[in-house]
């Protein structure tokens, strides 16, 4: 009996390594329970670094962790950048970023202040320390169609310019979508006035059931003249999965599958809760990844993994 019971712990012990992918980050370095959210990988004087979402005591006072890398899967926290700015003083969270003249650029939302919530960009030498935009916030979208909130900031460079894919709510406060603005060209500076809402009225918005009332988390690569964004769909842990889709102009967007492309994991699993808020991101060998989001205990604690992915001329697969 002694034999059998050693036997069945062994094998419980081996199933949950198993299960666990190779990428398996958090941050337990401001509260005790390990989370980290909304991940955003770029490539920087030699390292690959993560910036991401950590939440303060009692889930208040959200701030920004940055994390460093040699192989995409191994990660060491080098920072974080907290509240500073009056207009970031209930928390910051959620970011984008690029790197653009030798600089990483930095894109996030202010947090906690409900439909006045909107994005706000940084410049860094280091990628580490970072000096405000002074005409933060530099975005908040207007319009009958939404309550003017704005989240979950995307810059990509697309067709000569900037645009900027974010998450806002309709008037009622229930409905999560996708909006985008532009700049004139790529000679800019990212300040408030430089951006232009392209549509008075969202861009891609749920309409699918396993979407519910929620698309989020947009994440943007371009292959040829294509757009491809990897989005999130529904709210966190309902469970939230990732989808896909596509556009020619930036602005009009057609779904490459009416199912998650990757969805939440089976019962049991890590990511049982949800796999959400992705990051599609091109590696220096010219692979991608797709970062994002999990959890198996309804948002009790976040992990970050990854899985690699390839677009075969048609659509976007998973990786064995």
């Amino acid at each position: 009996m002694r034999l059998l019971v050693i036997f069945f712990l062994f094998c419980s012990t081996v199933a949950l390594a198993q299960q666990k992918p190779a990428m398996y980050y958090s941050d337990s370095g401001v509260i005790a329970r390990p989370i980290a959210k909304d991940p955003k990988i770029v490539y920087f004087r030699g390292l690959y670094l993560m910036y991401y979402s950590v939440p303060g005591h009692n889930n208040q006072s959200w701030s920004i962790g940055i994390a460093s890398s040699k192989d995409l899967t191994n990660w060491k926290k080098i920072g974080t950048i907290t509240p500073a700015a009056d207009y970031e003083k209930n928390g910051l969270c959620a970011p984008g970023a690029l790197v653009k003249n030798n600089k990483v650029h930095l894109f996030y939302q202010t947090y906690g202040n409900g439909k006045n919530d909107a994005i706000c960009h940084a410049i860094s030498d280091d990628g580490i320390h970072f000096s405000r935009n002074a005409t933060n916030p530099i975005f908040r979208p207007t319009g009958e169609w939404t309550c003017g909130r704005a989240i979950d900031a995307e810059v990509v460079e697309f067709r000569n310019r900037y645009f900027l894919y974010f998450a806002t709510r309709d008037s009622s406060y229930k409905i999560q979508m996708q909006g985008v603005a532009a700049t004139t060209s790529l000679n800019t500076s990212f300040n408030r006035n430089e951006w232009t809402q392209l549509v008075d009225s969202s861009i891609l918005k749920p309409s699918l059931d396993w979407e519910k009332q929620c698309v989020e988390g947009a994440s943007c690569v371009q292959i040829g003249k294509t757009l491809y964004v990897f989005y999130a769909g529904a709210y966190n842990n309902e469970p939230q999965q990732i989808g896909v889709a596509k556009s020619k102009d930036g602005v009009r967007w057609e779904r490459m599958s009416d199912v998650p492309f990757l969805p939440n994991g089976k019962p049991g699993s890590w990511n049982e809760s949800e796999s959400g808020h992705p990051d599609i991101f091109k590696a220096q060998d010219g692979r991608y990844y797709l970062f994002f989001q999990g959890n198996n205990n309804k948002g009790g604690s976040w992990y970050l993994s990854k899985v690699e992915v390839k677009f075969d001329g048609k659509k976007w697969n998973i990786v064995d």
